[in-house]
């Protein structure tokens, strides 16, 4: 076969290159080529030399190609992928320091809350660039896998204003199933069957059965406070599993900025997170662990690039669901999995126009989703609270009308929490202002808005939030990896 794939974002540099290798393990695919596309010349280089070197060490035809010309990259491809940061890190840093003035603690800040409803608003109109890219240029009928996050956001406004065949792809649903066959004590993760629908990161295990036998709530909660790892980690997932009677996909740090309960007191986060990884709830913690990771491989590149000189390995192949679906297309190979989708009667009880994230199989005739899944009420509750800040968050981003977009951050579960209107419409102004450079939709907003933070009385305060880490420098990294790998 011979087809080309664009990867737009690809200086992501760890995440390309495992989507490269899992798309090569599927051997009708070894003639394919290729396109990288990144704002980053830089970083394209190194990710275009790692790459080079698992063709060369494979002896593979693949072709791979590298260019700062996004519009050339898009040139007769079949699958767009797109894992892009609209911002980087700097405007990252924004999303997360901002809120915290205002009393906002987010471990992620990526999806909705403060931070990820003005990450939307950054990478939407560069998403609707996208699609009009791939309209003009790509082969008729192109599909756009999106793997960027706010995932619902950017895949509604894909589907709903791009007009373009968009799939959102993300690995919270294999994560979650895997730690469930653990504490059930299960030999394989394949004897583990499950259904698991909701939206993005708020994804719910309705049926769990392993080797065919159902698993019921007792069970599992009793399965998960034994665990002498997870029953520390997830405390606020058990939680809620309790109340719920279902678990979620989302790790405790993520699933606590979603809710409005765990993180509106600092005495309340410090009880609810554990800080043995950042995943786990951390105050920023997705952003210090993406700086060091990127302080880290710019070190440690030679190594990185050794590595590639392996063989491939195809019981390596992760679980992302890139590689399946391109494989289910093309060859007709069966695949199913949980994959984000216009909810067109997927899930009743969820709105129609929604996001939703749910099974689905994909064979040559495209993604086919199990339609007529009913939440349980109190999923379906809290998803649609998210589901209508993610609605105007979009609208917001599309039209560039400053006062939705404070709304939208209003009725946020967290913000809503934590924060008073007074406050929220500071807090917006404020963030709008700082990130102007990436908010082309709200250029002409921004004088009004830096004219009233200059006359604001609402109070701030500094501060690092309820459980910040510094980022760690490089030989401390080294450090802690060599212990590490000495106790393993």
């Amino acid at each position: 076969m011979s087809f080309k794939i664009a990867i737009i974002g690809a200086g992501s540099v760890g995440f390309t290159k495992k989507l490269f290798t899992d798309i090569l393990c599927v051997p009708e695919f070894s003639d394919i080529e290729f396109a990288l596309t990144d704002l980053s010349e830089h970083n394209l280089q190194m990710i275009k030399a790692i790459l080079d070197r698992i063709v060369e060490a494979n002896r593979l035809p693949t072709k791979v190609t590298a260019t700062t010309d996004r519009r050339k990259a898009l040139e007769g491809a079949r699958y767009v992928i797109s894992c892009v940061r609209v911002g980087g890190l700097e405007a990252y840093a924004d999303d997360i320091r901002i809120p915290l003035k205002y009393g906002i603690d987010q471990c992620v800040g990526d999806t909705i809350c403060a931070g990820g409803i003005l990450y939307g608003q950054r990478n939407i109109p560069v998403i609707l660039d996208f699609c009009k890219d791939i309209r003009e240029l790509a082969e008729p009928g192109a599909k756009f896998l999106n793997y960027a996050n706010p995932m619902a956001m950017n895949t509604w406004a894909a589907i709903e204003y791009g007009k373009v065949d968009t799939v959102g792809l993300c690995h919270g649903v294999q994560h979650g199933a895997e730690q469930i066959a653990e504490v059930l004590g299960a030999k394989s993760h394949s004897d583990l069957d499950y259904v698991c629908s909701g939206i993005n990161h708020q994804t719910w295990f309705i049926d769990l059965r392993l080797n065919g036998r159902r698993i019921g709530k007792d069970e599992l909660i009793a399965a998960f406070e034994a665990h002498p790892v997870y029953s520390q980690q997830e405390k606020l997932r058990i939680d809620v599993l309790k109340r719920f009677g279902v678990y979620s996909t989302e790790s405790n740090g993520h699933l606590s900025e979603y809710l409005p309960w765990y993180r509106k007191r600092p005495d309340e986060i410090t009880r609810w997170i554990d800080m043995s990884d950042w995943i786990h709830g951390e105050t920023g913690g997705y952003l210090r662990y993406s700086t060091e990771t990127r302080n880290w491989f710019e070190t440690e590149y030679p190594q990185f690039l050794e590595a590639a000189s392996k063989p491939l390995d195809a019981s390596k192949r992760s679980n992302e669901h890139a590689s399946h679906i391109l494989e289910a297309l093309e060859t007709n190979r069966v695949y199913r999995g949980h994959f984000n989708v216009k909810n067109t009667g997927i899930i009743t009880n969820l709105p129609q126009d929604a996001i939703i994230e749910s099974p689905g199989f994909v064979d040559r005739f495209g993604i086919n989703m199990a339609s007529g899944i009913t939440l349980p009420e109190a999923c379906a509750a809290t998803c649609i609270s998210s589901i209508n800040v993610q609605r105007m968050s979009v609208h917001a981003a599309i039209s560039g009308d400053i006062d939705l977009l404070k709304l939208a951050v209003l009725h946020d579960p967290l913000v809503g929490a934590v924060s008073t209107p007074e406050e929220v419409w500071q807090m917006v102004d404020e963030m709008v202002v700082a990130q102007a450079r990436w908010l082309p939709q709200y250029a002409e907003a921004v004088p009004a808005a830096k004219e009233r933070l200059s006359k604001s009385k609402v109070k701030t305060r500094d501060w690092a939030g309820a459980a910040r880490r510094n980022v760690r420098s490089i030989e401390e990294l080294r450090a802690e990896k060599t212990a590490l790998k000495q106790a393993g």
